[in-house]
């Protein structure tokens, strides 16, 4: 049990780093999250494109399109599945500093192991994420190519 006061507040002001991480991990999650719809509604809208179609070269270029998206989304999914995991480190270790202090600190590093391990999962999910956006702007570059370059042979006539 709690000796005095003191050490109640110590263990609550220890709990507090992982309240902060928890944050910025469930902001990370939100974003994530919404990347994912964004490159599903891509996805679908892409579908509905191909089926009208009738052009090879413009079909495989949307069949690319979708491909992409599919990477995308598969990127998004595992950087959300590492930010899930962090945020469950840094419970983890919320209540691990608070069982430390009922049981006598025998846990010694686990609180330590445990927020490592979700900082570590926030990096590696940051990396995917950050790696993620960069296809994104990719594949928005190609689209604004391609549809400069179909309006400028309207422009002169050809097909």
């Amino acid at each position: 049990m709690f000796k005095d006061a003191a050490s109640h507040y110590a263990i609550l002001t220890a709990m507090l780093a992982p309240a902060f991480f928890l944050t910025a991990t469930a902001s990370l999650l939100m974003s994530a999250n919404n990347r994912l719809a964004r490159v599903i509604d891509r996805a679908r809208q892409l579908l509905l494109e191909l089926e009208t179609v009738d052009n090879d070269g413009e079909r495989a270029r949307i069949e690319a399109l979708i491909l992409m998206q599919r990477r995308r989304s598969r990127i998004t999914l595992h950087g959300s599945q590492l930010l899930y995991l962090a945020i469950s480190c840094f419970v983890g270790t919320s209540l691990t500093v608070a069982a430390d202090a009922f049981m006598g600190y025998r846990f010694v590093s686990a609180p330590t192991i445990l927020a490592a391990l979700g900082v570590t999962m926030m990096l590696a999910a940051s990396i995917l994420l950050a790696y993620e956006s960069s296809l994104a702007v990719r594949v928005v570059n190609d689209e604004m190519d391609h549809g400069h370059k179909r309006a400028n042979q309207r422009r002169l006539g050809r097909p």
